[in-house]
C-alpha cells in the first residue's frame, strides 16, 4: 500500500498521511497494550495499558489517547491462526477497529500479529524481567512487537 499526504480514498476511508506519530495496540482480555512511535515512525515504544471493562469505555479511551498524543494512524494487533484463518480473537479485533473507526478521525488498520506476544515474552524474559513484572508489562512489549512490525513494513 502507498503512503499518502491527506484526502480520502476511495469510499471515504481516511487516506494514512505518509508522516505522523502511530499508535499501536494489542488487544487482551483485561488490558490492552499501547504504544507509540516518534513523529518520523522511526521506532515504536512502550505507552502503557488500557483496562478493559464495558465497552465504549476502551474505545473513548483509545480516542482519548490518539488527541492527545497527535496520532495520525492507529494500527490494531490482528491474531491470525498460523494457517491465516480468523478466529474468534481475529474477529474481536476486527469488530474493535470498525467500532474505532466510527469514533476517530484517522485511519485504523489492522495488522497481523502472530506471535507478537510470544516474542514479547521472549524479549522480556531475555531481558531478565521477572515472571510478575512480565505478566503486567508483556501486553504494551506485544503493542511494540506489532507496531514496530508495521513501522518495518511501510518505510
Amino acid at each position: 500500500m502507498t503512503q499518502t499526504t491527506g484526502g480520502e480514498k476511495p469510499g471515504g476511508a481516511p487516506a494514512r498521511p505518509a508522516a505522523g506519530r502511530v499508535l499501536g495496540l494489542d488487544l487482551g482480555d483485561a488490558r490492552i497494550g499501547v504504544s507509540i512511535s516518534d513523529p518520523d515512525r522511526r521506532m515504536a515504544v512502550p505507552h502503557g495499558t488500557i483496562r478493559v471493562g464495558q465497552p465504549p469505555g476502551e474505545l473513548l479511551a483509545v480516542a482519548a489517547l490518539v488527541r492527545e498524543l497527535d496520532v495520525t494512524v492507529v494500527v490494531v494487533g490482528h491474531p491470525r491462526s498460523m494457517s491465516g484463518a480468523s478466529g474468534a480473537r481475529a474477529r474481536h479485533a476486527e469488530t474493535f477497529a470498525g467500532a474505532l473507526r466510527a469514533i476517530v478521525t484517522v485511519p485504523v488498520e489492522l495488522h497481523d500479529e502472530r506471535l507478537s506476544t510470544v516474542e514479547a515474552e521472549r524479549a522480556l524474559r531475555t531481558a531478565g524481567v521477572s515472571g510478575r513484572r512480565r505478566r503486567q508489562v508483556v501486553d504494551e512489549s506485544a503493542a511494540v512487537v506489532i507496531l514496530g512490525a508495521w513501522l518495518d513494513a511501510h518505510r
